[in-house]
């Protein structure tokens, strides 16, 4: 196969492009590749092809032989002049085409292809990517999510997406590692990705932004209070400018190791325009976790499609005090004595009877669960943000009970204006509240204590902030 590379003005080309055609139409193993590329970066390209392959060559075109059966680079023929020596000694065929029909076609090829160019332009100006920003982007988190939001997996294998890696001029220089790496990856479904240390330039056209931030807490030097104080202005920063640059239909989520619920409270307090279906806390990862748990105790291996543990509730505080509600867990495909199709459940508490190992491992603030979520490097958060996008986008499966926080309207009797964790169920773009599940007495009271406690966080952090503000109305 020969291959041909010129700008697409050269005249040279057109005299060597109609014998390369005539030679491939009459010869049965002559094949012609022909890239053509605008006179503006021909010479740059020129440079970079020989310098990958060892060849000097300045002339336009530049004609190199490749045989595909052997594959190795390719071996350079040259210029129009070494391509009519090379068919005359070969075949017995040169062209006699004269200047002015050279000058003719080379003026067609510059045209086609800027037409051609035209028309790509526009076809990738209608694919409008998925724009996402990430604020903190510097923490392991977002270096986990990247791949998962390129790959195709969330939102599908033809929505492009342009990601935005927010964060302070001090770690600039990583952000750029990051978005260097990322694209040495070379995704298909990557239009963009971007670093931004500007905070005025913050979520410009946001679809999709991931709140990151967190405090790193140590009760012994400051209290409670100043690092809710802290999260509340870091929020106050970020809302007005989501208002203010985002898309109206903007989907915010919050994560993170630590205040996770007041991230998403605050926002929607500073943001009040926001919409507050479109802003939720991620609690998927307490809910995997939990499961991943309940495995090991039960000597499960959950590769399997059929093997696998569903229906666990995740209440309250995502990142502070919360509930493991198991009363509805299913348990599919486990190994007994009784057997079923793949449909087939059975009520999780059935099956495990050490209820101390429950409250000890799953339910208690000191549980192991609480330690092994609170250590997690990056995987699990980003996975879990992953997953929740990803049935955003396309829905859960059917029946499925979700955990997410979300802004309380009053179901099973949580205070209105918190952010809480509590299941849903994902169709449709939106989410719903699973309202039809009961649930018994006692959990009830555990969340009239989860309840008290977001209240009395979002209460500090109005308090502090008009403490800082005495002068603004909130």
């Amino acid at each position: 196969m020969k291959r041909f590379e010129t700008p697409a003005n050269c005249p040279c080309y057109a005299k060597a492009e109609l014998l390369a055609d005539y030679l491939q139409t009459n010869l049965p193993n002559f094949r012609v590749h022909k890239i053509t590329l605008h006179p503006d970066k021909w010479q740059q390209w020129l440079h970079d092809i020989c310098e990958t392959n060892g060849w000097e060559h300045r002339q336009c075109p530049i004609i190199w032989r490749e045989l595909l059966d052997r594959g190795g680079k390719g071996q350079l023929l040259g210029g129009l002049k070494d391509f009519l020596e090379y068919a005359q000694k070969y075949y017995g065929i040169t062209s006699m085409m004269l200047i002015e029909e050279m000058l003719a076609i080379a003026e067609e090829n510059l045209q086609a292809h800027l037409e051609i160019v035209k028309e790509d332009e526009e076809i990738k100006s209608l694919i409008k990517p998925v724009q996402i920003w990430i604020t903190s982007a510097s923490v392991p988190i977002c270096y986990h999510l990247i791949p998962l939001l390129a790959n195709g997996e969330v939102f599908g294998m033809t929505t492009e997406v342009s990601i935005h890696l927010l964060d302070t001029e001090q770690f600039k220089e990583m952000l750029c590692g990051i978005v260097m790496e990322a694209e040495d990856m070379a995704f298909p479904l990557l239009r963009s990705i971007s670093e931004h240390t500007k905070i005025d330039q913050a979520f410009v056209d946001a679809d999709i932004i991931i709140v990151l931030d967190d405090v790193l807490l140590n009760l012994e030097v400051q209290s409670l209070e100043n690092y809710v104080r802290e999260v509340s202005e870091i929020c106050q920063v970020y809302a007005p400018l989501i208002e203010q640059n985002a898309k109206s239909e903007v989907k915010v989520i919050s994560s993170g190791k630590t205040f996770a619920n007041l991230k998403a409270t605050m926002l929607r307090t500073y943001g009040p325009s926001i919409r507050p279906e479109n802003i939720i806390a991620i609690s998927t990862s307490w809910e995997s976790a939990a499961k991943a748990m309940l495995a090991r105790k039960l000597n499960m291996n959950t590769a399997g499609e059929c093997l696998c543990i569903k229906d666990v509730i995740v209440w309250g505080n995502i990142t502070g005090s919360n509930c493991i509600d198991l009363s509805h867990a299913k348990l599919y495909g486990y190994d007994c004595a009784i057997r079923g199709p793949p449909n087939f459940q059975r009520p999780l508490l059935n099956m495990i009877y050490d209820s101390e190992w429950i409250h000890s491992e799953l339910v208690s603030a000191q549980s192991t669960l609480s330690s092994r979520v609170s250590r997690c490097k990056g995987t699990l958060p980003a996975h879990a943000i992953a997953t929740v996008l990803r049935y955003w986008y396309h829905g859960s499966p059917s029946g499925e009970i979700i955990s997410v926080g979300i802004l309380s309207e009053g179901q099973f009797c949580i205070p209105e204006g918190i952010i809480f964790s509590m299941p849903v169920r994902f169709q449709n773009g939106n989410w719903e509240v699973m309202t039809e599940l009961e649930i018994n007495e006692t959990t009830q009271k555990i969340l009239r204590r989860l309840s008290h406690e977001l209240v009395q966080e979002k209460l500090v952090a109005l308090k502090e902030i008009n403490e800082m503000h005495p002068y603004e109305e909130e």
